[in-house]
């Protein structure tokens, strides 16, 4: 599968924080999310592993009660079942990867 620019449709998670499925497989997922200057992504957990690159940004991210402030070139990881919450210092994009992929984030505005 391959996924060229401009073919994803974003996904407003919540008001100022946008998705885009990127790419999958049956065990992973990538995907984009843009957040805007001081939205957050509340604490919550998941089932599935998550890895995390700061595209551009920078981001107050929680993993397990340690805060950390990431720019671009820096990365997190949240293992299964570990509370998280995300905070945009600035506007930032983030790369996540879930394993295995994430059924709740499949939409209809998605390309894949």
């Amino acid at each position: 599968m391959f996924t060229k620019k401009g073919t994803v449709s974003g996904v407003e998670m919540l008001p100022g924080v946008t998705r885009y499925n990127v790419a999958f497989s049956p065990g992973m997922m990538m995907v984009r999310v843009d957040l805007v200057e001081g939205k957050e992504v509340p604490a919550h957990k998941h089932e599935h592993e998550q890895i995390g690159y700061v595209v551009s940004g920078r981001l107050r991210f929680t993993i397990g009660g340690k805060t950390e402030e990431l720019t671009a070139g820096e990365a997190y990881s949240v293992p299964a079942n570990v509370k998280h919450y995300a905070k945009a210092v600035e506007d930032t994009t983030v790369l996540d990867v879930f394993c295995p992929h994430r059924e709740d984030y499949y939409t209809e505005n998605t390309s894949n």
